[in-house]
């Protein structure tokens, strides 16, 4: 492929979102104290920190790319007790995407992944990520057999997929197309990885 034709693809297929992040995380997840969560990297690390602070419900990756969507399968068969949400941004999850086949085989109906989808690897330096070039992960997700999926982007879609989240009977993912805006601030947050693991270790244990 030359570049000229390379340059013209992206420019034609680039999907560019209309929600901001700093609004449709959050309506989408609803209250997040009903969740485990399980965050990726980067602006999603930084929207679930705001969202939960000071609680110790979630745990926010930091330089692992790709872990996510597999860590919050493990949780979510070790509790099925508990609801588990893996809230991720399309660059981390493109480094291990052949996580959502195991997801789909495995389908704990506790678990449900959100893919926020700026087109952007936020985390070494915002350069474009292969969604800004055509891929959808949403038909990945549903081609590789997870049962409930949904591109979200439009704010009048965020209900129903926040529906689908909390009712699907198994596994449930959906797409969130937003702006390449930044994340919330987030005041508080530990970058301590032990720390962090233990924190959310206490909260995921069975209460006595």
């Amino acid at each position: 492929m030359n570049e000229a034709f390379r340059a013209g693809t992206a420019a034609d297929m680039s999907p560019v979102g209309t929600l901001d992040r700093r609004e449709a995380v959050p309506a989408l997840v609803g209250n997040p104290q009903d969740w485990l969560i399980v965050a990726g990297l980067a602006g999603t690390a930084k929207d679930t920190a705001a969202m939960c602070e000071p609680e110790a419900n979630y745990f926010a990756c930091a330089g692992v790319m790709g872990g996510a969507v597999a860590m919050g399968l493990g949780l979510a068969l070790a509790r099925p007790d508990r609801s588990v949400l893996v809230l991720t941004g399309d660059g981390e999850l493109l480094m291990n995407v052949g996580s959502l086949a195991t997801v789909a085989i495995l389908n704990p109906p506790n678990l449900s992944i959100i893919c926020v989808d700026n087109g952007h690897y936020g985390e070494t330096g915002y350069q474009k990520s292969h969604t800004s070039l055509g891929v959808d992960l949403a038909a990945m997700a549903s081609g590789a057999g997870i049962p409930a999926v949904r591109s979200v982007s439009e704010a009048d879609e965020i209900e129903d997929a926040g529906r689908l989240l909390r009712e699907a009977n198994g596994s449930s993912f959906v797409l969130l197309r937003i702006t390449p805006n930044a994340p919330p601030p987030v005041i508080r947050r530990s970058l301590d990885a032990a720390l962090s693991k233990d924190r959310f270790r206490a909260a995921t244990l069975p209460a006595g």
